[in-house]
């Protein structure tokens, strides 16, 4: 060890290598973000020492700075110190990406506590709040004890010390002094002393500690006090050793609380309240340089606020924002700062901007909230979380006021104008079609990959997941045709009367508002509903499946390049995470309905979530074949094979073929022979690779038969079926109703009289006759393209085109008409006279 007693300055592998080689240690060199942001640039990483010392080079604090550097320098060690100690080497910055999502905040390890003024000074500014302070040690003490490591930045030390020197002044006063003081101030719960801040934070200091440690104590958790001043972040010296301290603490388990040296720090302007308090902005900043040296993982802001504000809280429409975007800033209009210290919300704004950029996750919450803490590392939405622009730089509520302003300008734009949009996107998605099959081909490569780790499932994923040339024309026609055919939607008179002489009401189409439609593994959904929102003039929010990300991105750029030509950019936007969702469902004031498309299970959590906004869509797709035992059966041949095998993992596949009992093996009323058709239709099932269960009936008529289906009510989702027995028509309608999802189901017969029995009976958003169940689809439908399918009975059901994406609202044009005018003695009465709806213009009021 003597050789590693000094060591040359110039290039961090070079002199680990070394260190490594001369103590005769492993070394690995793992490339990773250097950590701190004050030593200049490096294109290094992490070093670790294995064997006796394993030690994390970078991961806490600095003895030197390792840094490549054009100068020399000796690194001293000494021999004792560095076997007895870790190695701290304070590297350049952090290349790790803050968490992406509140619910990963629970894996952060390191986590720096601020301690606003405001959180832990009572309300007559002389003293601390020991309830809500026990509270926050509590919840401390809970994460250090788990095994996390905590710091605590606080305040507090001028407050405290203002109480007992207050005490103090009224025992050495005069009765004369102190009765004239109480008659003077007798109205007022402010003191009357003006006692010098840096006096007090001299006096509050010992005791502060004193009271922290008698709280710790009561959990088994030790602290230590370390004391800063603004001047120790500026000299790289005293930053080397504050770092190596609060390292050398954290590796005891030992919580560092740190607080500035009020009683040596420099006067502030004025001394207001508690402004001898430092300023909440150099709190607020040391709390994010102090995370940036330990390379924290999580910045918890507390404060008197819940969290960052569209505008002051105290202001009407003021928006709490729950996730924000540092690219934003100008989104926020900043208040009054706080009662005590000199910062505010603008201080706290930047200092986790900085923070964020060092590859620290920061929430900004109110501390007086309870169990802040635990909420905050449990992922609960409390606060403001800061995050990277994961959604092209705009943070979840400007997208969803974007979209509401977006769509309000579509719907001042002609509707050629619109379909104009429209057309262009056709266009530009075979003009950029390269480009869009390159992406499609990254989301197929990752997908891949996945599959060789995780089995099943795959198969119908690449399926859905898959663009091709022919796709990408397909699409393309699919919007032509919503282009053509939706010029004139919005503003459509549905409804013109004439309520009585000069006074004509008129119901027109308008756009339903703003949708987010919620769809997975699809990526040609993306442009399909985007042009039925354009067309429709509604604001659109767009999330789409994690595996399609690389091709959500391009088709997203294409949609905005389309929106760009008549200068609405934002009516469309595209949101990633499922914590910006869960956001957006509780966003009741900007979104107006819900269109998930997806699985069940996709279906189910947003009706679960979205408790003010309603959610249309289906949460599954059970659908019924029923064969009559007048049915054709080489037309049943074909419709059963399109309907299970054409597409099996689509909502409209048949799930249940429902079979007369007759066809087991007797011959049809029709005439036709169909003695073999079970044989025959399980032999083509098999053929195709359908994998066949067997319902309690048809168990029943079989001895050695297919193996029994655990449900009825099952949607397979690919090659498996459920087929059962039913006596007629009756008992197939009552089948489909006990069992079916309400989505389409067809009946196979030649006899048109059961045919309308069955289409007029069973209740499904589609029933169809001698077809398959695959023709539920909008663009089937010549819708052009749809939004979803829905099963729902108010509003739209099945197929959702542009028709189910408008509401419409009433417009009525008087001459100064008054309700009272109508009365049964006031001489007027009405004539809801119907008038045709083709009329451009208002009836004359003379």
């Amino acid at each position: 060890m003597a050789a590693m007693n000094s060591a040359w300055r110039f290039g961090d592998r070079y002199i680990v290598k070394k260190l490594a080689a001369k103590s005769r240690l492993a070394f690995t060199f793992r490339h990773a973000r250097p950590i701190s942001p004050y030593y200049g640039t490096m294109s290094s990483g992490v070093y670790r020492l294995s064997g006796r010392y394993p030690r994390e080079f970078g991961r806490l604090g600095a003895t030197r700075n390792l840094s490549t550097m054009s100068n020399f320098e000796r690194l001293p060690f000494k021999k004792k110190a560095f076997m007895e100690r870790p190695i701290h080497v304070s590297l350049e910055r952090s290349l790790k990406s803050p968490f992406a999502l509140r619910s990963q905040l629970r894996n952060a390890k390191r986590v720096v506590i601020k301690l606003g003024s405001a959180v832990i000074t009572r309300e007559d500014e002389c003293g601390l709040a020991l309830g809500r302070l026990a509270s926050i040690v509590e919840q401390v003490a809970e994460l250090q004890n788990e095994g996390r490591e905590c710091l605590m930045v606080t305040s507090g030390a001028v407050a405290f010390g203002k109480q007992k020197l207050a005490h103090e002044q009224t025992l050495s006063m005069s009765m004369r002094e102190t009765l004239h003081q109480r008659d003077r101030h007798s109205s007022s719960t402010k003191p009357f002393f003006v006692i010098e801040p840096r006096a007090a934070a001299a006096v509050g200091q010992s005791g502060l500690m004193s009271l922290y440690d008698a709280m710790f104590s009561q959990y088994g958790v030790k602290i230590a006090q370390v004391l800063v001043t603004k001047p120790d972040f500026y000299n790289e010296e005293t930053r080397r050793h504050l770092a190596s301290t609060v390292s050398e603490l954290i590796s005891l388990n030992i919580v560092p609380i740190i607080n500035t040296n009020d009683a040596v720090s420099p006067p502030p302007l004025a001394d207001e309240d508690l402004a001898g308090v430092i300023s909440i902005k150099d709190n607020d900043s040391l709390a994010a340089r102090l995370a940036a040296e330990v390379q924290a993982d999580l910045l918890i802001l507390m404060s008197d606020v819940d969290g960052i504000y569209t505008c002051p809280p105290s202001e009407e429409g003021a928006r709490l924002i729950n996730t924000y975007s540092p690219n934003h800033a100008v989104n926020i209009q900043y208040g009054k700062k706080s009662r005590v210290g000199l910062g505010g919300m603008d201080s706290k704004v930047r200092s986790a901007c900085w923070a964020l950029e060092k590859g620290i996750s920061v929430v900004i919450c109110n501390g007086m909230a309870e169990n802040a803490v635990r909420n905050i590392i449990a992922g609960r939405k409390l606060g403001t979380f800061f995050t990277d622009c994961k959604n092209g730089g705009v943070s979840i509520e400007s997208a969803a006021e974007h979209a509401r302003d977006g769509g309000r300008q579509l719907q001042n734009l002609t509707g050629s104008q619109r379909s104009d949009i429209i057309q262009n996107l056709a266009e530009l998605l075979l003009e950029r079609q390269p480009q869009i099959l390159k992406a499609n081909l990254e989301d197929l490569k990752i997908l891949n990959e996945m599959s060789t780790v995780k089995s099943g499932g795959v198969v119908p994923l690449l399926g859905r997941l898959t663009l091709t040339p022919a796709k990408l024309k397909s699409l393309s026609d699919g919007l032509k045709q919503i282009a053509d055919s939706s010029a004139d939607i919005v503003g459509r008179v549905v409804r013109r009367t004439l309520l009585a002489k000069g006074l004509e009401l008129t119901q027109v189409t308008v756009p339903i508002g703003v949708l987010l439609v919620i769809f997975e593994s699809r990526p040609d959904v993306l442009p399909q509903v985007a042009a039925l929102a354009i067309a429709s003039a509604n604001g659109l929010l767009l999330k789409g499946g994690h595996e399609a990300s690389h091709s959500n991105q391009i088709l997203m750029d294409v949609v905005r390049q389309a929106l760009d030509t008549a200068g609405v950019p934002q009516a469309v936007s595209l949101v990633s995470t499922r914590e910006e969702i869960s956001d957006l469902l509780t966003m009741d004031q900007y979104i107006d309905l819900v269109i998930p498309r997806g699985s069940g299970e996709l279906v189910r959590s947003i009706q679960q979530q979205s408790r003010n906004i309603p959610v249309l869509g289906h949460a599954e797709g059970i659908c019924h074949v029923f064969v009559d035992n007048e049915a054709d059966p080489f037309k049943a041949l074909k419709i059963v094979r399109d309907a299970k095998c054409d597409y099996p993992s689509a909502c409209n596949a048949m799930e249940t073929l429902l079979i007369h009992e007759d066809l087991l093996g007797n011959t049809g009323g029709s005439g036709s022979s169909t003695g073999t058709f079970f044989a025959d239709v399980c032999s083509m099932l098999k053929n195709e690779g359908v994998k066949i269960y067997a319902g309690p009936s048809l168990s029943k008529h079989l001895t050695f038969g297919p193996p029994p289906a655990k449900s009825l009510r099952t949607e397979y989702g690919g090659l498996e079926c459920t087929v059962e027995v039913v006596k007629g028509l009756h008992e197939a309608v009552e089948h489909i109703h006990r069992y079916g999802s309400s989505h389409t189901d067809s009946i196979v017969t030649e006899n048109r009289e059961k045919a309308e029995q069955f289409l007029n009976k069973v209740d499904s958003a589609c029933v169809f006759h001698n077809a398959s169940t695959r023709f539920a689809d909008g663009y089937r439908f010549g819708l052009g393209a749809e939004v979803g399918i829905s099963t729902a009975r108010i509003h739209a059901r099945g197929p959702v085109g542009v028709e189910g994406l408008l509401t419409s609202k009433w417009v009525l044009r008087g001459s100064g008409d008054a309700a009272s005018d109508f009365g049964p003695n006031s001489g007027k009465g009405f004539l809801h006279q119907s008038l045709s709806i083709d009329a451009k213009h208002p009836i004359s009021v003379d």
